[in-house]
């Protein structure tokens, strides 16, 4: 399996936090799996830790990704211009390239957000 982590699971992840149910719990933390961080997901941490809508230790987040466990995503033009054909159904630009991400990378995308239904991606936990 080949997930990606949308920017609340990996913060839940991180923390051990309760609100990432089980299913999705055990498919990250799956041996096999391969679980990739994006880019923008890093952005959008940053940003919100220096709006303090946020309190994160960044090494902690440097740490797991150095660890090997998780894999960077960096954005590619192609992911760019796969934002510009996606359906006006959201416009939060991180999300929109979470989901331009995950479709050109072929990746299932993990998250508790509604607003990525209706897009043609595949999500866990399925709605």
């Amino acid at each position: 399996m080949r997930l990606l982590l949308d920017t609340h699971v990996l913060l839940w992840w991180l923390a051990d936090d309760r609100r990432l149910k089980a299913p999705e719990r055990h498919a990250i933390g799956e041996p096999s799996t391969l679980v990739y961080v994006s880019a923008v997901s890093l952005w959008e941490i940053a940003i919100k830790r220096r709006l303090r809508r946020l309190e994160l230790d960044p090494e902690v987040l440097e740490r797991e990704l150095e660890s090997g466990e998780m894999i960077e995503l960096p954005i590619r033009w192609e992911h760019a211009t796969e934002t510009g054909s996606l359906p006006g159904h959201h416009d939060d630009p991180f999300d929109r390239m979470l989901i331009a991400q995950a479709r050109t990378e072929e990746l299932t995308l993990v998250s508790y957000d509604a607003a990525f239904h209706p897009y043609d991606v595949a999500v866990l936990p399925a709605h």
